[in-house]
């Protein structure tokens, strides 16, 4: 299972940071991805972290930054500079994507809950 924690309302131009845990296994080997889900749209992928390597969608990156522990199964997303059109339900996601699919949702197999994150402009 996956548990993320962090989520909150904050102003525009602050920072927030997420977090996610891995309970009942281990990271090791996988694809840790974060994603969002504004209210109606799809959900979008934000930032992945795959064999040592870094990846983010054009919106958020320079801003965002993903890191991972594997000694404590977490991994992390550092969010600076935020604005109101990153409001949306951020969810931890883990899986075995091939390069070319992880910033696809069906590409991974592990969700957690979601945790909501609100910009005030």
């Amino acid at each position: 299972q996956l548990v993320e924690s962090g989520g909150g309302l904050v102003q525009a131009g602050d920072s927030l940071t997420l977090s996610c845990v891995v309970t009942g296994g281990t990271s090791n080997g996988y694809t840790m991805g974060w994603f969002r889900q504004a209210p109606g749209k799809e959900r979008e992928f934000v930032a992945a972290s795959r064999l040592g390597n870094t990846y983010y969608s054009t919106p958020v990156k320079g801003r965002f930054t993903i890191a991972r522990d594997n000694a404590r199964n977490t991994v992390a997303l550092q969010m600076n500079s935020l604005k109101p059109e990153d409001t949306a339900v951020y969810y931890c996601a883990l899986g075995r994507p091939i390069l070319s699919t992880l910033r696809r949702a069906e590409a991974y197999n592990t969700w957690g809950q979601g945790t909501q994150v609100t910009v005030s402009s």
